[in-house]
């Protein structure tokens, strides 16, 4: 993985190498933590990170699930994040804000444990490859099932209950697929391992809603009001696994997925085999809203203030 130059940590930036925690760190023992990934775009109008302030809220109403008070107001975090990209003197990259549980006394109860806060961020390209987002993806359902909010909190992008996911991918990946989709314990389709997903049918484009226990996706609200912008029907509706293989498109959408194709499912081809006409589409305006060449979108950005080099004399 690419290192950058630092990494901000409870309020000061640090060398890469010196970002460390304890061993006894709570959220090491009990996944106590909530994260979000974000990405800076280098955009017409400079480098910009799209959707900021949305995935700042994100990251602190997650918190507020698991009653970790964050010890900075947001827009400390959205200038801290600001600047963590503007010194590491990047155009174009990941960001990953991370809050948990720092070292305190062991046990379940992580409320006497501190709240620790870093962003770090480094170049990273498309997560499920050049190729996948350009051909499409093969994909393949877990035997996984997605976790339940009886048990947990699905709308919380939570780092413990990452563990669900990351069966799921194992999977998958040792039987020769690109991704995961997850069912619920009803057999009704989730979303991917680590992205929402799309179906389309007849020109009608289909999402699994809240209800289904995915995560609320950034970019899937993107993608929602850049399809209606085009004139697209978009229902949020439950999805039966069958409807996935009978589909004439599919498409999943991620902050580090971006938006990719699936060309293939449980070795069923998808539609022809290829990203479809409406995939195509709402992928090329998705495209230019992360890079700020439809203006439309342009609120989206939030423009990273870019450091000027010192030239030794």
């Amino acid at each position: 993985m690419p290192q950058a130059d630092v990494i901000w940590k409870n309020g000061e930036l640090v060398p890469w190498d010196e970002a460390k925690v304890h061993v006894l760190t709570h959220a090491l023992h009990y996944g106590t933590g909530v994260f979000e990934g974000v990405r800076c775009y280098d955009t017409e109008i400079g480098p910009a990170i799209f959707r900021h302030p949305e995935h700042v809220d994100r990251l602190y109403k997650s918190a507020e699930l698991f009653y970790m008070p964050i010890p900075f107001t947001p827009e400390q975090i959205r200038q801290a994040t600001l600047e963590t990209v503007a010194a590491n003197g990047l155009r174009s990259c990941y960001i990953r804000p991370i809050v948990f549980r720092g070292e305190g006394p062991m046990g379940l109860s992580p409320l006497d444990s501190p709240v620790d806060v870093a962003i770090a961020c480094w170049e990273w390209g498309a997560y499920l490859g050049d190729d996948g987002k350009a051909n499409g993806v093969r994909a393949k359902v877990s035997s996984w099932r997605r976790l339940s909010p009886a048990g947990l909190i699905p709308h919380a992008k939570a780092t413990g209950q990452y563990l669900n996911s990351v069966l799921a991918k194992i999977e998958v990946t040792k039987a020769g697929y690109d991704e995961a989709i997850l069912l619920d314990e009803a057999g009704v389709v989730c979303e991917g391992s680590g992205e929402n997903i799309f179906v389309v049918r007849e020109g009608r484009i289909f999402t699994p809603p809240q209800t289904a226990s995915i995560l609320d996706g950034i970019n899937r609200r993107s993608v929602m009001e850049i399809a209606r912008d085009l004139g697209y029907e978009l229902v949020e509706r439950d999805i039966a696994r069958a409807e996935l293989y009978l589909a004439d498109e599919v498409f999943v959408t991620g902050t580090a997925a971006e938006l990719t194709p699936v060309r293939e499912i449980d070795d069923h081809a998808i539609g022809g085999g290829e990203p479809g006409p409406i995939t195509r589409e709402v992928q090329r305006v998705f495209e230019d809203a992360l890079h700020g060449r439809d203006e439309r979108y342009r609120r989206w950005l939030d423009p990273v203030p870019v450091r000027e080099q010192v030239r030794p004399s």
